[in-house]
């Protein structure tokens, strides 16, 4: 018998993070600084959006593109929040997550043979699915000495002739590192001298600490170059409700309403009722989260640097990325020693990217009892190593 399975599929390495958070469900008294989601329940307002559309009948399709009021919701909500226009009519789309918005993104633009060059550290779904549809992932590594910020002179060393996009994540998961505004625009010039396209995955827009987030879109003559890519799971606390969107040129969205069509038919109709109430009042939600996140960063990077594991300050998200290398054991090593010697759970840093070794992904969206309890366990834990 021939091959049941595609051999790109068989050649696609499994999720790195599945397999911790696989082996911490099955222990009791685990601390999981593993799972990048936030520890907020949904607003009692969005989840009753939802309960209401379900009283009401709302219960069948909608537009392939989202329901009209929540795209016009989300265009008003990117003008005032972000200073970026986009037409709810021909710009946006509404998504089953931002992961399908950056699947359809790079489904959308991306040839067999084309380049599309990766930041790494990066979420680990950003490779797979350049690969998944015949391109090339140019891995890129970050600058670990500046805190994870871009190297440029490897950037544009990266680019050739097949390039195609560059995506990007910032603020980073799983680093939480923000680039500032002039970084940014250091990008923009290359990916115009270059004339590329950008991928930018903007879920964490709402959660930028330290300085006002600037979205990839509104640099100089980057609107028609890039698609943005973002959802409500981050910034709104609804990771469950799968919903996402992405806006950009219209030739572009139109590419990947075609094969959201095919694919998705239309996302969720009740989760479009409930997202449209959180646009609509969900600022102080979004505010206190933040506050909160920005309280546990600050104990808990401070923390990680005096327990021994070195760790930049990162400007949002809600991840901490310390350095594991002075206990001598590789990221897997130490996070699953960790895990089983002292019940804390996190990513190791590989599974981000080569960039990723000698380090380990903490997410703090967890409570502060919880985040001194990890900290207890995971000073007791590199002693040993001293």
């Amino acid at each position: 018998m021939r091959n049941r399975i595609a051999d790109h599929v068989q050649k696609l390495q499994p999720s790195g993070i599945r397999r911790f958070f696989d082996l911490a469900a099955n222990m009791e008294g685990v601390i999981s600084l593993g799972v990048g989601e936030p520890d907020f329940v949904t607003s009692w307002g969005v989840r009753e959006a939802c309960i209401a559309s379900l009283h009401n009948g709302h219960t069948s399709y909608t537009a392939n593109a989202g329901l009209m009021e929540l795209r016009k919701e989300i265009s008003r909500y990117l003008a005032q929040e972000f200073e970026v226009e986009y037409s709810a009519a021909s710009d946006i789309i509404v998504t089953v997550g931002a992961s399908q918005a950056l699947d359809l993104s790079i489904r959308a633009i991306v040839d067999p043979g084309d380049e599309v060059i990766v930041i790494e550290p990066s979420f680990v779904s950003y490779a797979p699915l350049v690969e998944l549809v015949g391109g090339t992932a140019v891995r890129v590594g970050a600058d670990a000495e500046r805190g994870f910020s871009i190297n440029f002179s490897d950037l544009e060393a990266a680019i050739t002739e097949r390039t195609k996009a560059i995506l990007l994540c910032f603020p980073n998961n799983p680093t939480g590192t923000m680039l500032t505004k002039d970084e940014l625009i250091q990008v923009s010039r290359l990916v115009e001298k270059h004339d590329l396209l950008v991928l930018s995955d903007e879920i964490y827009a709402e959660l930028s600490f330290d300085e006002k987030f600037t979205s990839f879109p509104t640099l100089p003559n980057m609107k028609d170059r890039t698609i943005l890519i973002s959802g409500f799971s981050k910034g709104f606390a609804m990771t469950g409700w799968r919903l996402g969107f992405v806006a950009g040129p219209t030739d572009i969205i139109e590419a990947m309403l075609k094969i959201h069509q095919y694919a998705m038919m239309c996302a969720s109709t009740m989760a479009q009722y409930g997202a449209i109430e959180a646009l609509k009042n969900g600022r102080q939600d979004i505010e206190a989260m933040k506050k909160s996140y920005k309280r546990r960063r600050n104990y808990f990077v401070a923390s990680l640097n005096e327990i021994g594991l070195p760790c930049h300050n990162p400007g949002g998200a809600f991840y901490a990325f310390p350095s594991i290398k002075q206990t001598g054991l590789s990221s897997q090593e130490f996070a699953e020693r960790l895990l089983l010697e002292e019940k804390v759970a996190v990513v190791p840093g590989d599974v981000f990217g080569e960039t990723g070794e000698g380090y380990v992904r903490c997410s703090y969206a967890s409570s502060l009892e919880q985040l001194q309890e990890a900290i207890k366990r995971m000073e007791r834990f590199v002693k040993q190593f001293r």
